[in-house]
């Protein structure tokens, strides 16, 4: 028996890195899961680990930052199934470094990472209502709780996260759960574009300092540790969690 057996979950941005991890966790514990991502080819080998593990799993193409598609990906998952017992909201981007930023940066880095949170819930709403028992999981990030110098529209795109959980939280409580996990800095293929995003640029030595300079544990976390969080989120585990915001973070917060 898994923890999630007949429960459904939508995932966006899981084809790769920590949305394909907790989708292929979930579905190790018995979701059938919905593999929502804009690369159809990476959502596909996403399924296909998920059935590797004797899961159930189903690709979906959507860009997440065009509501219509949203509303198509919600009518697809409600005809199949007809409830989302979990939905984890996971897109995001870096976006640019600095405050020198053209206004079509701005809008394409909030796009994905606030807009799409946005939409992908309140399109979810009946179907999450239809679960009786859903969990909503939204990915902000450490810069989310503590501002980043180094790149301030990420901090405000995912600080904004941080509030909408909250507010999610209340507006569909008792019904829906609403938290949102803060990752610090993750072994997965956005990570170097924290550190150094001109072509070119050697971040190993810049990711191994910041490290050792913020972060307690001395090491960046594995996909794998950020979807243990998010099953404990999914899962009757956390029944009584909501409105909370988690640092993921090695003891980056706590200094």
């Amino acid at each position: 028996m898994g923890v999630l057996d007949g429960r459904v979950a939508v995932i966006t941005a899981s084809g790769s890195g920590m949305g394909r991890a907790a989708a292929v966790r979930m579905a190790a514990e018995g979701a059938a899961v919905v593999v929502a991502d804009i690369r159809p080819d990476a959502a596909t080998e996403t399924v296909e680990l998920c059935e590797a593990t004797g899961g159930s799993a189903s690709a979906f193409a959507v860009d997440v930052t065009e509501v219509d598609q949203i509303e198509a990906l919600m009518a697809e998952v409600g005809d199949r199934y007809g409830k989302i017992d979990v939905l984890f909201a996971h897109a995001g981007v870096p976006g640019p470094a600095g405050l020198d930023v053209s206004e079509a940066d701005y809008d394409a880095t909030a796009a994905i990472n606030t807009k799409s949170a946005f939409f992908t819930v309140s399109k979810a709403v009946p179907l999450l209502q239809a679960s009786g028992n859903a969990s909503v999981i939204l990915t902000s990030s450490i810069t989310g709780i503590v501002g980043s110098p180094f790149s301030p529209l990420y901090s405000l795109t995912k600080g904004a996260l941080v509030t909408f959980g909250k507010a999610v939280a209340l507006a569909l409580a008792p019904e829906v759960r609403c938290n949102v996990i803060c990752p610090g800095p993750v072994d997965t293929p956005m990570l170097p574009l924290f550190y150094g995003r001109e072509p070119g640029t050697d971040v190993e030595p810049l990711m191994k300092q910041f490290l050792e300079r913020n972060v307690p544990m001395l090491r960046r976390s594995q996909p794998t540790e950020i979807a243990e969080v998010a099953l404990f989120l999914a899962s009757d585990a956390s029944s009584y969690v909501t409105g909370v915001t988690l640092p993921v973070d090695g003891g980056y917060t706590a200094r």
